[in-house]
């Protein structure tokens, strides 16, 4: 039997699991999709003895998708841009990396909230490496501004600097405080954050902010209503969870390890189901 699995901290949460196992039983693969809570001081222990414990491939998810590219024998060009991969292949004795973040959320955004971010106005809290995958990804559709804000500002700044160097179109803005997103005259707000996986966490946004009209798209979907969600739809804006980019970057992660094209379908209802036995 093949091994699959996700890499993270805390990952104990993931859907990932339901999908995946889900896929493999109807392709007819011999595999299973595991969980692998790694602590970071674990991280070289794990990646060292992958060749032996019949591991094919795998995600990763926070806080791994920026360390893991010290480990990997090659990196996927849109990956290296990111500067974080969510996807590895086991080619051999060789790791390849991958990021299919970017593509699982357009297409999430297009299908869920039915926006095209061309001209438009898009605020994101986070500069981690799922905030680096959607922000190269928007801004390759040629959005008029993206404004950024995290709490290491630093941080920030580089992914600014970084989007601005290889994407001139679109206009830059880092905010050095969530006052300075300009979120009154942005058309979606995104949380690229972790804030929120804790049902107690309180949103970063203050829901003054939040108007009928604004798109909000929270990466966190478990819980699938998290407080910004909750705030926001009080205030009649559109919102959407990250169950569909989940969804859509896995499939993709499915296609690059096994060559194989994954059964939407099942892998919704997987999630679906999934998703209802958390609440």
């Amino acid at each position: 039997m093949h091994i699959y699995g996700i890499l993270g901290y805390p990952a104990k949460h993931s859907l990932s699991p339901l999908m995946h196992n889900a896929a493999f039983k109807a392709l007819n693969i011999d595999a299973e999709y595991r969980i692998f809570e790694i602590n970071r001081n674990e991280l070289d222990d794990f990646f060292a003895n992958i060749f032996t414990r019949n591991i094919q491939g795998f995600n990763i998810t926070v806080p791994y998708k920026e360390e893991a590219l010290k480990y990997l024998d090659y990196i996927h060009p849109d990956a290296r841009i990111i500067g974080a991969v969510n996807t590895v292949k086991v080619s051999g004795h060789k790791l390849d990396g991958f990021n299919t973040d970017g593509e699982g959320f357009i297409k999430s955004l297009q299908e869920d909230l039915g926006f095209s971010p061309k001209g438009s106005k898009i605020a994101v809290l986070g500069a981690g490496g799922s905030s680096k995958a959607i922000t190269v990804a928007l801004s390759g559709l040629k959005p008029r501004k993206i404004a950024i804000y995290n709490r290491d500002l630093e941080k920030a700044r580089h992914l600014v600097f970084r989007l601005a160097d290889n994407f001139q179109e679109t206009e830059f803005k880092l905010a050095a405080k969530i006052e300075e997103l300009d979120i009154e005259e942005s058309d979606l707000l995104v949380n690229a954050t972790s804030v929120g996986m804790n049902p107690a966490d309180k949103p970063l946004i203050d829901p003054k902010y939040l108007r009928k009209g604004l798109l909000i798209y929270d990466l966190v979907y478990n819980p699938s209503r998290t407080m910004l969600i909750e705030a926001a739809l009080v205030k009649g804006c559109r919102v959407a969870n990250g169950l569909g980019m989940l969804l859509y970057q896995g499939m993709s992660s499915l296609q690059i390890w096994t060559g194989r094209k994954a059964p939407e379908s099942v892998m919704r209802e997987a999630l679906k189901e999934g998703k209802w036995s958390l609440e």
